[in-house]
């Protein structure tokens, strides 16, 4: 039996993580902090360098890359540009997502498939091209995917496909763990409730209100309907993250851990 400490160890592990701020910050740290090596991936170059920077700046090992997830070529490169750094890949957290925030009945195709093709055909394609690279090292692996309390019940109007692109991940979660098992890889998802990130508090800036009504008063009260009475931070996803990642779930796969503070109850 491993002790706790081994249990969590992930030196000689490496790991990309798709998105560089927020959530994906709170993961690649957890990650790089317990050992490994980490390639933060982003539309954004700016944000994944100041990711690994930090992340870096702690003695921990970090690379940068671009890429758009939702292009096949993209990812393709990702992967190559990786297995370059660090020889292979153990674990990838399928976490980049968008969420612009449109009723149905304001939202036009391009947009719909946008974030389609942000939210989950990139899952699709990450997992298609890193498994592949698993089941040749034949070491096994673990894949995780951010999907959101929206894969199970819907939390605010505007997000339909958002919602729509989540319930596509936690199904293609289940799926892909089945297909993957015998390689011994496993497939398993978080799902966030409210959690405080840049691109949250921006949304919320920018999203147009009706007259009279008070964008505060709204975060008031999606704050009283979590029995934790806060909302969540990056890192305590980041910590089910390094769980799911670690031996200390060697026994899950096809499972979806849902990090709320308890806002579904309600």
């Amino acid at each position: 039996m491993l002790s706790a400490n081994r249990l969590l160890d992930l030196k000689g592990k490496n790991a990309i993580v798709t998105g560089a701020i927020g959530i994906g910050y709170g993961i690649a740290y957890r990650l790089a902090e317990a050992g490994a090596n980490v390639a933060v991936a982003s539309l954004h170059m700016d944000d994944a360098k100041r990711t690994v920077q930090d992340i870096t700046a702690k003695g921990f090992k970090a690379i940068a890359i671009q890429v758009d997830v939702s292009k096949e070529e993209d990812v393709k490169r990702m992967v190559k540009e990786t297995m370059s750094a660090f020889g292979s890949i153990d674990i990838l957290v399928n976490n980049a997502g968008i969420y612009p925030e449109v009723p149905v009945m304001q939202m036009d195709l391009d947009l719909f498939d946008r974030v389609l093709a942000v939210n989950l055909k990139s899952v699709f394609l990450c997992t298609k091209y890193v498994s592949n690279e698993m089941i040749k090292a034949k070491k096994g692996g673990k894949i995780i995917n951010v999907t959101s309390i929206d894969a199970l019940h819907p939390s605010a109007i505007g997000l339909a496909h958002y919602d729509a692109s989540k319930h596509g991940v936690w199904g293609f979660t289940k799926n892909v763990a089945l297909e993957l098992a015998p390689y011994k890889i496993w497939v398993n998802a978080i799902a966030p409730g409210g959690i405080l990130t840049p691109g949250v508090q921006k949304m919320q800036q920018s999203m147009p209100m009706p007259s009279g009504i008070d964008p505060k008063k709204i975060l008031e009260e999606f704050l009283a309907r979590i029995p934790m009475g806060r909302f969540g931070e990056p890192d305590d996803i980041g910590k089910v993250a390094l769980f799911l990642a670690s031996d200390m779930s060697s026994y899950m796969t096809g499972s979806q851990i849902v990090v709320d503070g308890g806002v579904l109850l309600k």
